[in-house]
């Protein structure tokens, strides 16, 4: 199958870095060269003055382009991965940051592997999203999206939080913990990796659930299909009011009593990678695997 041809480049960039301006302009200038239409996120153009292109927020990138390249690192592929997953608009990322697990292009790379991908030469794969709801005495008062994860958390206090948690409407286990981490396999390499969670390889369809330090040692991460509803009622026993968190990006605020609801999200973003991609090698390198074979 012919590979679809990008016209319409959308660019974003993480803020607060001179080395992400000068991959930015180097971008541009090899966009540029090759006659490609070239559209900047507004707050990143910020950082950009007089680049010459046309300008639009996220809501625009997403209907408009073909392609859109995020210069950064996970958080800001994290940030547009829950506006172009709206659109299926494709995502390809260059690593400014530290990680690297969804930004795997090296700025050095840039003319050799974006061109190659520009080309039709890359693969392509869907990540889910997940939608939190929080309801309050039946109704909706607050709702988030993410890619990696939705976090129950105590918020500034340090106290402990006490919640009930349901599975598919079957009631799993009461617990009093600092909360839970409930991942997506993408999310599996991030904050749930830190708090003892497995690696799922991103073409699973599973959520992990992560409790963080609960008041049980019994307790341990739990593995369900992706499909699956997570429902979890805030203790009215909570003095304080526990905070959701979706990739750590966007809040939520709870009270006791209220009930949050989890589910996967219809749409799905597209990322795209260059040929070679590899994530067991990902792994590898960002976690420092030991990289010698056996010989066998």
């Amino acid at each position: 199958m012919k590979k679809p041809v990008f016209r319409n480049i959308g660019l974003i960039g993480r803020l607060g870095s001179n080395k992400v301006v000068e991959t930015l302009k180097r971008l541009m200038r090899f966009l540029a060269e090759r006659n490609y239409h070239v559209i900047v996120e507004e707050r990143t153009a910020g950082i950009m003055l007089g680049h010459g292109f046309q300008e639009a927020d996220l809501k625009m990138l997403a209907e408009i382009c073909d392609l859109v390249i995020v210069v950064g690192g996970d958080g800001s592929l994290l940030g547009a991965a829950r506006a172009m997953a709206k659109t299926g608009v494709p995502v390809l990322g260059i690593n400014r940051g530290r990680l690297g697990f969804l930004t795997d292009i090296l700025p050095d790379e840039i003319e050799e592997k974006v061109g190659s991908v520009l080309e039709g030469k890359y693969t392509s794969e869907k990540r889910f999203l997940l939608d939190a709801e929080i309801y309050r005495e039946g109704e909706l008062i607050g709702s988030a999206d993410g890619l990696n994860d939705v976090v129950l958390h105590p918020g500034k206090s340090a106290r402990m939080i006490e919640f009930d948690l349901y599975i598919e409407g079957q009631f799993v286990y009461n617990q009093r913990s600092d909360g839970l981490i409930v991942a997506t396999p993408t999310g599996s390499t991030a904050y749930a990796l830190s708090g003892g969670g497995p690696i799922m390889h991103p073409k699973l369809d599973a959520l992990v659930l992560v409790p963080m330090f609960p008041h049980t040692l019994s307790s341990r991460p739990i593995v369900v299909d992706g499909s699956s509803e997570i429902k979890i009622f805030i203790s009215g026993s909570n003095e304080t009011y526990p905070h959701v968190s979706c990739d750590g990006q966007t809040h939520l605020v709870t009270k006791p009593g209220d009930v949050l609801y989890i589910r996967k999200k219809p749409q799905k973003l597209k990322l795209i990678h260059p040929l070679g991609h590899d994530f067991y090698e990902i792994c590898r390198t960002k976690l420092g695997w030991n990289s010698q074979q056996s010989n066998y």
